[in-house]
């Protein structure tokens, strides 16, 4: 099955409207910085690149699923700060965004399918400015309604910073580290999880 195919049964089974809150490690990483240019990857509906665009960043938001982007779309209607996002429909496993950004963030950008993560999290890297930052949410623990077998054995930061293969010169790390939140199911469900975090500042 087509990856787009996938995600677009995903979201269009999914809620259709925005949660209105953006995720905990963006406000909270990307909060102090000074607004510019921003390019998330996965953005889902949208609760994150809206974030960002009231804000005062002027968003490139990527999603593969079309179904995602027209709620996404909606959303940023909604919230009237559309004109701040350019929607773009991309497999980053097939071709990447030209030009650089002032942030780059992905958010749980996991697939059911064998995917090569590591190369796309090491081209979102090469499309940070200088000065800029990179920002990455990821699973670092199995939520009860997950698609992953119970014994999968999630990276810790320092595993995907390596799989990245980044010039260790070239960046600052702000944080490399786990954090525990209380996530959310698709019906409803609340469990304690674990997430990894990795905010970098590219500094050449």
């Amino acid at each position: 099955m087509q990856t787009e195919t996938i995600w677009n049964d995903i979201y269009a089974k999914g809620p259709q409207t925005s949660s209105g809150k953006p995720g905990l490690a963006l406000s909270q990483f990307a909060g102090p910085l000074r607004p510019g240019t921003a390019l998330e990857l996965g953005c889902a509906r949208g609760d994150d690149a809206v974030w960002l665009a009231r804000q005062g960043w002027d968003v490139t938001a990527i999603d593969v699923s079309s179904v995602a982007l027209g709620i996404a779309a909606r959303n940023a209607e909604a919230a009237g700060v559309a004109d701040r996002i350019r929607f773009e429909a991309r497999d980053l496993a097939l071709s990447f965004l030209e030009g650089r950004f002032d942030l780059v963030t992905a958010s749980f950008l996991h697939s059911p399918q064998d995917w090569p993560r590591g190369e796309v999290l090491a081209r979102a890297a090469a499309a940070v400015a200088p000065g800029g930052h990179l920002l990455i949410v990821e699973h670092a623990s199995r939520a009860p309604w997950s698609w992953s077998p119970e014994n999968t054995r999630f990276p810790t930061a320092e595993d995907t910073l390596a799989s990245m293969q980044l010039d260790p010169e070239a960046w600052a790390h702000r944080c490399l580290c786990p954090i525990a939140r209380i996530a959310s199911g698709p019906e409803g469900q609340s469990a304690t999880v674990a997430d990894n975090i990795l905010f970098l500042k590219r500094l050449a």
